[in-house]
């Protein structure tokens, strides 16, 4: 399971450190795209083809727009020998990555955000906790 903030610095050639606890569970190779709520998004390959199984299941008309946003900017990584990715310049500019990367596991994937961007959004969520229990009563938990 993905958890935990790590908070890293991309390099000018969009090299990034990916946490050496993730990359176990991520595998050789895994994916990286585009996000919800302007960030980006790593899935090991088993999940990211589990999720393209569950698209296909629902229908090509019914998913067709989500599936153009994640699949066409879609870029299957493999860690260098110091742990780096590279992001390509499509990806960075969606998540507004210049410097300051945070890097936060979410159950099973993991999402990559702009420093600021992620304590702004951090910020937020956790200032409304009547809106988190109203959703965690919602499902159940």
């Amino acid at each position: 399971m993905l958890v935990g903030e790590y908070n890293y610095a991309i390099d000018a050639k969009g090299r990034l450190n990916f946490p050496a606890r993730f990359r176990e569970e991520m595998g050789e190779r895994f994916v990286v795209t585009r996000w919800l709520d302007g960030c980006l998004v790593a899935f090991s390959q088993s999940e990211f083809e589990q999720l393209a199984a569950t698209f296909a299941a629902k229908g090509m008309t019914k998913s067709r727009d989500i599936q153009r946003f994640l699949f066409s900017a879609a870029e299957e990584v493999t860690p260098d020998k110091q742990g780096r990715i590279l992001l390509p310049p499509v990806l960075r500019r969606h998540a507004g990555l210049e410097k300051e990367v945070t890097i936060i596991g979410n159950r099973n994937h993991a999402e990559i955000w702009d420093t600021r961007s992620w304590r702004a959004y951090n910020e937020q969520i956790t200032m409304d906790t009547q809106k988190l229990a109203a959703t965690m009563e919602e499902l159940d938990i």
